[in-house]
């Protein structure tokens, strides 16, 4: 009889025969696998995973935030942060995604100069441990690159090691025209090696240098990674850039089955060590592709559902569901085991190509001029003709929903409320951004400040300064807050509400977006109706077709409806949630 190990050896050999194809030996493969396996101390795995069970809830809510956002006088700002989550999630919170903690020299913490440290102006591994035992801790495993100023690449540069041959390179005369571009920055960066010039591959800019996976010496660095991540608490994996990990040259080094084979090696080194790990891969690139992560159920546990926050801005302020209606009606259900990862609002700009194919170009100049209105900026990409593209709008949530493409009006509060409520109603375990938590406005003196667009929505507050807003009630900070609680004081009470639960689109005009929810055991049903616009609607209950041997309430005002034929007035931005039973 195989014994767990034994089936792991036999996965990760397979995993590396794919990987390293015409690079290694046959023979140099079972050593690595083995090295793999004692890297990750799995020497004794008992158990096998089971790898269609889902790791989650509908109690399941994720607050994505940096370490130091909440900053405290004396005191450490991943301390202040625990004592937020602690004071202000009443429970309602339940995993916390602290985005790079470690030493960096840009892009806030995703060029990584030493992936074993916490940076000292943060606090220290045991204030991570000390999060991960109250709250279900996500981190990043910046995957694709590192610092040009860290230890490892001026070993690189001195052909020592760690970091020998740690970092991709190519010659400058090769055919790089296919690579697809997330920048406009240039794509080599000349450097001087102990042995001479090397143009080194920076996909996002000259001090993030990628990391050559090629050679397995840094394969085996970053499985050490995780298993030291393990020890500290990190239950949740991001990997960031995932889909830019492996080149080849000539061909548009996005998205390579090497790349899809090192996410499946992962798993399954992970889902063998903890059995309720999971990974989730960010890959801002269209939907078609994104999906593509999820594998045969064998790869990522999740996946960022990119296009969501992008054609949620463009329906609010088109007051026109027509879109979004039809990408949700294309999504595929996710397989038990895996999970959209929802979210409306991150660290990062509003993400553009996951609207290719969605848009027409036309639209999507308007959803981008619209931004610009309400003060927003443009991040561009580089095209393989010379031309540059629209990549991103850095912009604040709040701000971004300050009006419709006729302009700013009243509806700001009631609007992003309701964009939150569609994402935290849709199939997938949701994701809300610490500044969207409060409504952030854009940080234009941060912005200046650093000369980064994406700093527009990064703010530093002082937390003595927030929670005297937080709890003023006369404060659209405190009104924001309240309102998000009471939704997910609901949410995570519904059984309906699993992340796995089935759903529907329903057809209901382009002013109403509306999408029916059923819990596992088909117990509880929910209807979900939001006006996207900013007049008032009309719902007709028997377009919804609600069984008439039941009761219906809507679970956010507690209104009962017996007459499953009466029409119902919506207000500009109200959402509904009409459920057959109620756990509020």
């Amino acid at each position: 009889m195989t014994t767990a190990c034994e089936q792991l050896r036999f996965q990760l050999a397979t995993h590396l025969q794919v990987i390293y194809a015409g690079l290694l030996d046959t023979e140099q493969i079972t050593p690595l696998a083995d090295e793999l396996v004692e890297l990750m101390r799995l020497q004794g795995v008992t158990n096998e995973p089971r790898p269609a069970e889902n790791h989650w809830d509908q109690q399941d809510v994720v607050l994505i935030s940096y370490g130091d956002t909440l900053l405290a006088p004396d005191e450490w700002p991943l301390h202040t942060l625990l004592r937020f989550m602690d004071e202000y999630s009443e429970g309602l919170i339940n995993s916390l995604h602290i985005l790079p903690f470690f030493p960096f020299s840009s892009d806030d913490g995703f060029a990584v100069q030493d992936f074993f440290a916490v940076r000292d102006s943060l606090g220290d591994w045991q204030d991570i441990r000390d999060i991960a035992s109250h709250y279900r801790l996500m981190a990043d495993l910046v995957i694709n690159h590192g610092s040009s100023d860290s230890e490892w690449f001026r070993n690189f540069l001195q052909n020592k090691s760690p970091g020998r041959d740690f970092y991709f390179t190519a010659e400058p005369e090769a055919d790089l025209s296919a690579v697809v571009r997330p920048r406009t920055t240039p794509l080599l960066n000349e450097v001087e090696a102990v042995d001479g010039k090397r143009h080194v591959w920076c996909t996002f800019s000259p001090d993030q240098v990628d990391f050559n996976f090629r050679n397995p010496e840094l394969l085996k660095m970053m499985v050490r990674i995780v298993r030291f991540y393990l020890d500290q608490g990190v239950k949740i994996f991001r990997l960031d850039a995932v889909a830019f990990l492996w080149k080849e040259i000539g061909g548009s080094c996005l998205n390579l089955e090497q790349t899809h084979e090192v996410v499946r090696l992962l798993r399954s080194l992970i889902e063998y060590a903890c059995d309720d790990a999971v990974i989730i891969t960010e890959t801002n690139i269209p939907s078609r592709e994104n999906l593509s992560y999820f594998g045969n159920g064998n790869e990522a546990h999740c996946v960022y559902n990119f296009s969501l926050p992008p054609l949620l801005v463009y329906t609010l302020i088109s007051g026109d569901s027509h879109y979004l209606k039809q990408w949700l009606m294309a999504m595929p259900p996710a397989q038990d085991g895996t999970a959209f990862f929802n979210f409306i609002a991150s660290h990062d700009g509003i993400g553009l190509r996951p609207l290719e194919n969605l848009l027409t170009d036309a639209e999507e100049q308007k959803l981008v001029e619209t931004m610009q209105q309400f003060g927003g900026e443009i991040s561009w990409r580089s095209l393989n003709q010379g031309e540059s593209r629209p990549y991103e709008i850095n912009i604040s949530l709040f701000d971004a929903l300050q009006g419709t493409q006729d302009g700013p009006d009243s509806y700001n509060e009631d609007r992003f409320i309701c964009a939150h409520a569609i994402m935290l109603a849709l199939e997938g375990i949701p994701a809300i951004y610490i500044q969207s938590l409060f409504g952030s406005h854009n940080d234009y003196a941060r912005m200046a400040r650093t000369g980064h667009n994406r700093s527009i929505n990064r703010s530093q507050w002082q937390y003595q300064q927030l929670q005297e807003q937080l709890d003023d009630p006369h404060c659209h900070h405190h009104r924001v807050l309240q309102r998000l609680k009471h939704l997910l004081r609901i949410r995570t009470r519904q059984p309906a509400f699993h992340p796995n639960a089935t759903q529907f689109t329903l057809h209901l005009g382009s002013q109403l977006f509306g999408f029916w929810r059923q819990s596992p055991n088909r117990r509880q049903s929910i209807f979900c109706i939001a006006n996207i616009s900013n007049q008032q609607a009309e719902l007709r209950l028997s377009d919804l077709n609600l069984v008439n041997t039941q009761c219906w309430q809507d679970l956010l005002t507690r209104a009962e409806y017996s007459d499953l034929h009466a029409v119902i007035d919506v207000e500009p931005y109200q959402v509904m949630w009409i459920s057959n039973r109620s756990d509020s």
